[in-house]
């Protein structure tokens, strides 16, 4: 997967690649900053993805950009930025995928506390018969 993912010069470049296929900083950056006027909410968009200025996003600001990109079916961003860590970005999960992976986590809950309840009642009666 990786050979088929582009060139990015730095993550900047990933989430600017994000932020076309969304539509272009200024419909990015109504959406990041809802109080500020199109014009100045795509300023500073613009701005924070400028390696040349102090203006960067924070984490979250970037976690919304790849997750609308996602949502619009664009992943590559995501991807490059994984591999730059050293990670494979795993396939996105589609709706089934992760209504699968909730009702596993709910299973492993209700199984960890079905255990664990018993248990808790035994210190319990345990305890108030001493």
């Amino acid at each position: 997967m990786q050979a088929d993912l582009p060139f990015y010069d730095g993550p900047e470049e990933a989430i600017k690649a994000a932020v076309q296929h969304l539509g272009g900083p200024k419909v990015v950056g109504a959406m990041l900053w809802p109080d500020k006027s199109p014009d100045s909410a795509r300023t500073r968009l613009l701005d924070c993805l400028n390696t040349s200025r102090a203006e960067r996003l924070d984490m979250t600001e970037a976690m919304f950009i790849l997750r609308k990109a996602k949502e619009k079916g664009f992943h590559t961003a995501f991807a490059w930025l994984a591999g730059e860590v050293g990670y494979e970005a795993p396939r996105p999960l589609t709706s089934a995928g992760e209504e699968d992976r909730l009702t596993t986590v709910i299973d492993n809950a209700t199984r960890t506390l079905a255990a664990a309840l018993p248990m808790l009642e035994r210190m319990q009666r345990a305890r108030s018969a001493a």
